[in-house]
């Protein structure tokens, strides 16, 4: 008997590496300029006060002093204070 069965199988068994995308500082945590808070894909979560936005939507710090998450009209910002 043939063994084709195991490598049909195992052809399209293969899955990407996970990016690490979430919440990397916490809010009431300290930060300082370049510190990643946001690593995500789209904006689940904007760029307040004292944060920037990157080319691929992670949010970072500006400035230094505590992370803050909140909610306006809706969406999610967060910012440092």
């Amino acid at each position: 008997m043939a063994h084709t069965k195991a490598q049909k199988t195992v052809k399209g068994n293969r899955d990407s590496q996970s990016k690490r995308l979430g919440i990397k500082v916490y809010g009431g945590q300290a930060v300082i300029p370049g510190n990643i808070i946001i690593r995500q894909r789209g904006t689940k979560v904007n760029a307040g006060p004292g944060t920037i936005l990157a080319r691929d939507f992670t949010v970072m710090a500006v400035k230094t002093g505590k992370v803050k998450f909140y909610t306006r009209f809706g969406d999610a910002f967060v910012k440092v204070e």
